[in-house]
């Protein structure tokens, strides 16, 4: 397995932006898709974007589509999960999740690595 820890939550304004960094660690951390999930009190685990080990292949979730962005930079082993325009329901503790060789699936139990999540709560 990978070690993952996600960065750059906080408060923001509706309208505004945050980036969100997985940073991951451990063996081969090259070869493994990563996904972020997020999850907002009472609410159950929903998939928001997904980019592929090899080719990069990105995957959104239909609520964030056109706002959100995911990126990575392979030499440093980190993704990035760019937010733009947010709303008051992407408040929510946001989770970057791996899996070996993966296909970027949008399915939380096709993922065996799991961050400690970071908080993101937007206000107006």
């Amino acid at each position: 397995q990978v070690r993952l820890v996600e960065s750059g939550g906080g408060p923001v304004q509706a309208g505004g932006s945050l980036r969100l960094s997985c940073a991951a660690s451990g063996q081969n951390p090259e070869y493994y898709t990563i996904a972020w999930f997020r999850q907002a009190p009472g609410k159950k685990r929903e998939f928001v974007a997904t980019i592929a080990w090899a080719s990069g292949r990105t995957r959104f979730a239909d609520s964030v589509k056109g706002r959100f962005s995911i990126s990575r930079d392979n030499a440093n082993n980190v993704v990035y999960l760019q937010m733009n325009s947010l709303q008051l329901e992407d408040t929510a503790v946001y989770y970057c999740a791996g899996e070996q060789h993966g296909a970027g699936s949008p399915v939380s139990t096709s993922y065996d690595s799991w961050g400690q999540g970071t908080q993101v709560t937007v206000s107006t």
